[in-house]
Protein backbone atom coordinates (compact mmCIF):
# COMPACT_ATOMS: atom_id res chain seq x y z
CA UNK A 1 0.00 0.00 0.00
CA UNK A 2 1.15 3.22 -1.49
CA UNK A 3 2.28 5.71 1.72
CA UNK A 4 0.41 9.46 1.23
CA UNK A 5 3.05 12.30 1.26
CA UNK A 6 3.49 14.21 4.28
CA UNK A 7 2.15 17.44 4.46
CA UNK A 8 5.26 20.01 4.96
CA UNK A 9 4.65 23.08 7.20
CA UNK A 10 5.63 26.50 6.58
CA UNK A 11 5.88 29.34 8.85
CA UNK A 12 3.61 31.87 7.54
CA UNK A 13 2.07 34.91 10.04
CA UNK A 14 -1.63 36.48 10.10
CA UNK A 15 -4.86 35.98 11.07
CA UNK A 16 -7.50 34.76 9.02
CA UNK A 17 -10.93 35.58 10.21
CA UNK A 18 -13.45 32.12 9.58
CA UNK A 19 -16.57 32.08 8.69
CA UNK A 20 -17.24 29.23 11.16
CA UNK A 21 -20.08 26.71 9.23
CA UNK A 22 -22.25 25.34 11.59
CA UNK A 23 -21.68 21.65 12.58
CA UNK A 24 -17.85 22.31 13.03
CA UNK A 25 -16.01 22.40 16.39
CA UNK A 26 -13.48 24.83 16.41
CA UNK A 27 -10.76 22.67 16.51
CA UNK A 28 -12.12 21.19 13.53
CA UNK A 29 -12.57 24.16 11.65
CA UNK A 30 -8.79 25.32 13.03
CA UNK A 31 -7.13 22.55 11.78
CA UNK A 32 -9.11 22.75 8.04
CA UNK A 33 -7.70 26.15 8.23
CA UNK A 34 -4.13 24.94 9.80
CA UNK A 35 -3.49 22.45 6.78
CA UNK A 36 -5.17 24.70 4.05
CA UNK A 37 -2.25 26.82 4.35
CA UNK A 38 -0.02 24.72 5.81
CA UNK A 39 0.79 26.68 8.64
CA UNK A 40 3.49 25.23 11.20
CA UNK A 41 1.62 27.11 13.94
CA UNK A 42 -2.05 27.89 14.55
CA UNK A 43 -4.58 28.74 17.25
CA UNK A 44 -7.88 30.11 17.77
CA UNK A 45 -8.82 32.94 20.02
CA UNK A 46 -12.64 31.93 21.63
CA UNK A 47 -14.29 28.88 21.03
CA UNK A 48 -17.81 28.73 19.20
CA UNK A 49 -20.32 25.84 19.91
CA UNK A 50 -20.76 23.64 17.02
CA UNK A 51 -24.14 24.73 16.62
CA UNK A 52 -22.94 28.52 16.07
CA UNK A 53 -21.54 30.18 12.86
CA UNK A 54 -19.70 32.93 12.37
CA UNK A 55 -16.66 35.00 12.75
CA UNK A 56 -13.60 33.19 14.33
CA UNK A 57 -10.27 34.57 14.81
CA UNK A 58 -7.46 31.96 13.66
CA UNK A 59 -3.85 32.92 14.08
CA UNK A 60 -1.21 31.35 12.00
CA UNK A 61 2.42 31.81 13.00
CA UNK A 62 4.01 34.52 14.69
CA UNK A 63 -0.11 35.96 15.10
CA UNK A 64 -0.53 33.00 17.84
CA UNK A 65 1.46 35.03 20.48
CA UNK A 66 -1.70 37.67 20.24
CA UNK A 67 -4.05 35.42 20.62
CA UNK A 68 -5.00 36.37 24.50
CA UNK A 69 -5.22 40.21 23.22
CA UNK A 70 -7.93 39.41 20.55
CA UNK A 71 -9.87 36.83 23.39
CA UNK A 72 -10.13 40.09 25.34
CA UNK A 73 -12.10 42.14 23.09
CA UNK A 74 -15.86 42.89 22.53
CA UNK A 75 -18.10 40.15 20.66
CA UNK A 76 -21.37 40.77 18.95
CA UNK A 77 -23.52 37.67 18.73
CA UNK A 78 -27.09 37.44 16.82
CA UNK A 79 -29.55 34.78 18.40
CA UNK A 80 -32.62 33.22 18.56
CA UNK A 81 -34.50 32.07 21.31
CA UNK A 82 -36.93 29.04 21.65
CA UNK A 83 -39.34 30.13 24.42
CA UNK A 84 -41.22 27.80 26.55
CA UNK A 85 -38.78 24.87 26.43
CA UNK A 86 -35.31 24.51 28.48
CA UNK A 87 -33.09 22.23 27.57
CA UNK A 88 -29.63 20.64 29.54
CA UNK A 89 -27.11 22.02 26.68
CA UNK A 90 -28.85 25.83 26.73
CA UNK A 91 -29.54 25.11 22.89
CA UNK A 92 -31.28 22.80 20.34
CA UNK A 93 -28.32 20.07 20.79
CA UNK A 94 -29.81 19.25 24.39
CA UNK A 95 -32.82 17.12 25.44
CA UNK A 96 -36.02 19.00 27.01
CA UNK A 97 -35.79 18.60 30.62
CA UNK A 98 -37.88 21.77 31.52
CA UNK A 99 -41.27 22.91 29.78
CA UNK A 100 -43.64 26.27 31.09
CA UNK A 101 -46.26 28.48 29.27
CA UNK A 102 -44.69 31.20 27.46
CA UNK A 103 -46.90 34.27 28.85
CA UNK A 104 -48.30 37.14 26.35
CA UNK A 105 -45.34 39.24 25.47
CA UNK A 106 -45.82 43.02 24.46
CA UNK A 107 -42.80 44.53 22.51
CA UNK A 108 -42.55 47.67 25.23
CA UNK A 109 -42.53 45.56 28.12
CA UNK A 110 -39.69 42.94 26.52
CA UNK A 111 -37.64 45.84 25.76
CA UNK A 112 -37.77 46.58 29.08
CA UNK A 113 -37.04 43.48 30.44
CA UNK A 114 -33.43 43.54 28.04
CA UNK A 115 -32.35 46.90 29.40
CA UNK A 116 -31.84 45.36 32.94
CA UNK A 117 -29.38 43.35 31.46
CA UNK A 118 -27.47 46.03 30.19
CA UNK A 119 -24.39 46.70 32.29
CA UNK A 120 -22.18 44.43 34.47
CA UNK A 121 -23.88 41.10 35.86
CA UNK A 122 -23.52 37.96 37.85
CA UNK A 123 -23.61 34.84 35.49
CA UNK A 124 -23.38 31.35 36.34
CA UNK A 125 -21.19 29.36 33.20
CA UNK A 126 -23.01 26.42 31.77
CA UNK A 127 -22.31 22.69 33.01
CA UNK A 128 -21.83 22.57 29.04
CA UNK A 129 -18.46 24.79 28.99
CA UNK A 130 -14.82 23.89 28.83
CA UNK A 131 -14.20 25.80 32.04
CA UNK A 132 -11.91 23.43 34.21
CA UNK A 133 -12.90 22.10 38.12
CA UNK A 134 -10.44 19.74 39.29
CA UNK A 135 -9.05 19.05 35.73
CA UNK A 136 -11.92 17.94 34.06
CA UNK A 137 -13.59 20.23 31.89
CA UNK A 138 -17.36 20.91 32.90
CA UNK A 139 -18.70 19.20 29.39
CA UNK A 140 -17.58 15.76 30.02
CA UNK A 141 -18.79 15.72 33.70
CA UNK A 142 -22.42 16.84 31.86
CA UNK A 143 -21.81 14.17 29.41
CA UNK A 144 -21.46 11.76 32.49
CA UNK A 145 -24.76 13.38 33.96
CA UNK A 146 -22.85 14.77 36.91
CA UNK A 147 -23.62 18.54 38.02
CA UNK A 148 -21.26 20.50 39.85
CA UNK A 149 -21.71 23.80 41.59
CA UNK A 150 -20.17 26.71 39.53
CA UNK A 151 -18.93 30.01 40.87
CA UNK A 152 -20.52 33.16 39.47
CA UNK A 153 -18.36 35.18 37.07
CA UNK A 154 -18.76 38.88 36.24
CA UNK A 155 -19.65 39.44 32.81
CA UNK A 156 -20.44 42.68 30.88
CA UNK A 157 -23.49 43.49 28.54
CA UNK A 158 -22.85 46.67 26.32
CA UNK A 159 -26.10 46.59 23.87
CA UNK A 160 -28.52 44.05 23.92
CA UNK A 161 -31.45 44.87 21.14
CA UNK A 162 -34.60 43.31 20.01
CA UNK A 163 -34.75 42.44 16.50
CA UNK A 164 -38.16 40.50 15.99
CA UNK A 165 -40.56 39.57 18.50
CA UNK A 166 -43.02 36.10 18.06
CA UNK A 167 -45.75 34.86 20.67
CA UNK A 168 -42.73 31.86 21.45
CA UNK A 169 -39.61 33.36 20.38
CA UNK A 170 -37.21 36.01 20.33
CA UNK A 171 -34.49 37.33 17.91
CA UNK A 172 -31.60 39.14 19.60
CA UNK A 173 -28.40 40.98 19.09
CA UNK A 174 -25.99 41.65 21.99
CA UNK A 175 -22.61 43.12 22.16
CA UNK A 176 -21.10 42.06 25.45
CA UNK A 177 -17.33 41.24 26.71
CA UNK A 178 -15.04 38.43 27.40
CA UNK A 179 -16.47 35.20 29.37
CA UNK A 180 -20.32 35.69 28.22
CA UNK A 181 -22.36 33.10 27.71
CA UNK A 182 -25.06 33.51 25.51
CA UNK A 183 -26.95 30.27 26.20
CA UNK A 184 -26.71 31.34 29.70
CA UNK A 185 -28.18 34.76 28.47
CA UNK A 186 -30.93 33.23 26.70
CA UNK A 187 -32.14 31.06 29.52
CA UNK A 188 -31.84 34.19 32.60
CA UNK A 189 -34.02 36.68 29.80
CA UNK A 190 -36.41 33.74 29.41
CA UNK A 191 -36.73 33.37 33.36
CA UNK A 192 -37.00 37.24 33.40
CA UNK A 193 -39.68 36.98 31.13
CA UNK A 194 -41.58 34.78 33.45
CA UNK A 195 -40.96 31.22 31.45
CA UNK A 196 -37.88 29.02 29.89
CA UNK A 197 -36.17 29.18 27.03
CA UNK A 198 -32.90 28.13 24.74
CA UNK A 199 -30.76 29.05 22.16
CA UNK A 200 -32.18 28.06 18.83
CA UNK A 201 -30.24 29.96 16.36
CA UNK A 202 -26.81 31.84 17.04
CA UNK A 203 -23.86 33.20 15.00
CA UNK A 204 -21.15 35.45 16.17
CA UNK A 205 -20.93 38.61 14.02
CA UNK A 206 -18.43 39.97 15.16
CA UNK A 207 -15.06 40.34 16.93
CA UNK A 208 -13.37 43.33 17.86
CA UNK A 209 -11.58 44.81 16.26
CA UNK A 210 -12.75 43.00 13.11
CA UNK A 211 -15.40 44.16 11.19
CA UNK A 212 -17.99 41.39 9.70
CA UNK A 213 -17.48 42.07 6.30
CA UNK A 214 -13.56 40.20 6.57
CA UNK A 215 -14.82 37.07 7.39
CA UNK A 216 -14.26 34.43 4.66
CA UNK A 217 -15.38 30.91 3.96
CA UNK A 218 -13.82 27.44 3.90
CA UNK A 219 -14.88 27.27 0.98
CA UNK A 220 -13.61 30.78 -0.48
CA UNK A 221 -10.52 30.24 1.18
CA UNK A 222 -9.83 26.98 -0.76
CA UNK A 223 -10.49 28.40 -4.17
CA UNK A 224 -8.08 31.27 -3.49
CA UNK A 225 -5.61 28.83 -3.02
CA UNK A 226 -6.40 26.77 -5.76
CA UNK A 227 -6.42 30.17 -8.04
CA UNK A 228 -3.35 31.14 -6.63
CA UNK A 229 -5.22 34.41 -5.16
CA UNK A 230 -4.08 36.86 -2.80
CA UNK A 231 -4.63 35.39 0.71
CA UNK A 232 -7.00 36.74 2.76
CA UNK A 233 -4.73 37.29 5.50
CA UNK A 234 -4.67 40.32 8.30
CA UNK A 235 -1.39 41.40 9.47
CA UNK A 236 -0.49 40.87 13.37
CA UNK A 237 -0.12 44.40 13.70
CA UNK A 238 -3.72 45.26 12.16
CA UNK A 239 -5.21 42.54 14.62
CA UNK A 240 -4.24 45.13 17.76
CA UNK A 241 -4.52 48.74 15.65
CA UNK A 242 -6.55 49.62 18.08
CA UNK A 243 -3.91 49.80 20.97
CA UNK A 244 -1.34 53.24 21.22
CA UNK A 245 1.12 52.42 19.02
CA UNK A 246 5.03 53.16 20.01
CA UNK A 247 7.82 53.39 17.98
CA UNK A 248 11.34 52.77 18.56
CA UNK A 249 14.67 53.52 17.39
CA UNK A 250 16.97 50.91 16.62
CA UNK A 251 18.94 50.96 19.66
CA UNK A 252 16.01 50.43 22.26
CA UNK A 253 14.17 48.03 20.24
CA UNK A 254 17.09 45.88 20.30
CA UNK A 255 17.15 46.02 24.25
CA UNK A 256 13.45 45.76 24.37
CA UNK A 257 13.67 42.10 21.94
CA UNK A 258 16.44 41.22 24.60
CA UNK A 259 13.12 41.05 27.36
CA UNK A 260 15.21 44.37 28.64
CA UNK A 261 13.12 47.58 29.66
CA UNK A 262 13.47 50.51 27.41
CA UNK A 263 15.35 53.67 28.75
CA UNK A 264 13.60 56.38 30.57
CA UNK A 265 13.78 58.95 27.81
CA UNK A 266 12.32 56.11 25.30
CA UNK A 267 9.27 54.98 27.92
CA UNK A 268 8.74 59.18 28.56
CA UNK A 269 7.75 59.13 24.77
CA UNK A 270 6.18 56.58 24.97
CA UNK A 271 4.21 57.04 27.94
CA UNK A 272 3.15 60.53 26.11
CA UNK A 273 1.47 58.59 22.80
CA UNK A 274 -0.04 55.87 24.54
CA UNK A 275 -2.16 58.61 27.12
CA UNK A 276 -2.62 61.47 24.47
CA UNK A 277 0.47 63.56 25.80
CA UNK A 278 0.87 62.93 29.86
CA UNK A 279 2.81 60.23 30.95
CA UNK A 280 0.97 57.10 32.34
CA UNK A 281 -0.62 56.50 35.75
CA UNK A 282 -0.88 52.81 35.62
CA UNK A 283 0.45 49.95 33.24
CA UNK A 284 -1.24 50.30 29.93
CA UNK A 285 -0.50 47.68 27.06
CA UNK A 286 0.56 49.52 23.84
CA UNK A 287 1.71 48.22 20.05
CA UNK A 288 5.34 48.31 19.45
CA UNK A 289 6.86 49.14 16.25
CA UNK A 290 10.85 49.53 15.18
CA UNK A 291 13.02 52.38 13.60
CA UNK A 292 11.60 50.97 10.03
CA UNK A 293 7.73 50.30 10.92
CA UNK A 294 8.30 46.51 11.75
CA UNK A 295 5.67 45.14 14.13
CA UNK A 296 7.76 44.10 17.13
CA UNK A 297 4.45 43.21 19.33
CA UNK A 298 3.35 44.30 22.52
CA UNK A 299 4.80 46.10 25.70
CA UNK A 300 3.80 47.29 29.02
CA UNK A 301 4.03 51.13 30.15
CA UNK A 302 5.41 50.60 33.55
CA UNK A 303 3.66 53.07 35.89
CA UNK A 304 7.20 54.16 36.50
CA UNK A 305 7.56 55.60 32.78
CA UNK A 306 9.87 52.55 31.41
CA UNK A 307 8.58 50.31 28.55
CA UNK A 308 9.05 46.68 29.02
CA UNK A 309 8.29 43.56 26.58
CA UNK A 310 4.81 41.89 26.84
CA UNK A 311 4.36 39.68 24.15
CA UNK A 312 6.90 40.20 21.23
CA UNK A 313 6.77 38.42 17.77
CA UNK A 314 10.09 37.36 15.86
CA UNK A 315 11.36 40.47 14.23
CA UNK A 316 14.42 40.91 12.15
CA UNK A 317 15.32 44.68 12.89
CA UNK A 318 17.24 47.11 10.49
CA UNK A 319 18.51 50.51 10.77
Amino acid sequence: MQKRPRTLFRNIDGIVLLDKPQGLSSNQALQRVRHLFRAEKAGHTGSLDPLATGMLPICLGEATKLAGEILDGDKVYRFRVRLGRRTSTGDVEGEVTETAPVPMLERTAVEVVLRGFIGEHMQVPPMYSAIKQAGQPLYKLARAGVTVERAPRRVRIERLEMLALEPEALELQVECGKGTYVRVLAEDIAAALGTVGHVELLRRQSVQPFPAERMVTIEALQAALEAGQPLPLISPSEAVGHLPMVTLAAAEARRLQQGQTVSAAAATRAASLASGGSASESEATVRVHGPQGQFLGLGRLLSDGRLAPKRLVAQPLSE
